[in-house]
């Protein structure tokens, strides 16, 4: 029994380490595309709904910011101005 919760532990440990660190990465996509968009004329709600779901959308792998990514996803970035209430 104690080999099984010490292995749940473990388990829990790295599950946990993994999503403060995709975590902590997505949210300096999500600050940069923010930033980026300081002088929209909406709300910062609307803005940071925004950037959430084009972070969502993007690939975890992606090196381009949200900001250029854009740009070329032309299908995203609708979606995402709907769902946020962009226009």
């Amino acid at each position: 029994m104690k080999l099984s919760v010490r292995t749940l532990f473990l388990a829990a440990t790295v599950i946990a380490n993994s999503a403060a660190y995709a975590g902590s990465d997505d949210a300096k996509w999500i600050n940069q595309c923010i930033a980026d968009n300081v002088g929209a004329n909406v709300s910062a709600e609307v803005v940071k709904t925004y950037c959430t779901c084009m972070n969502n959308k993007m690939d975890d792998n992606e090196n381009q910011s949200i900001t250029q990514w854009e740009k070329k996803h032309v299908a995203e970035r609708e979606a995402c101005d709907k769902e946020a209430g962009w226009k």
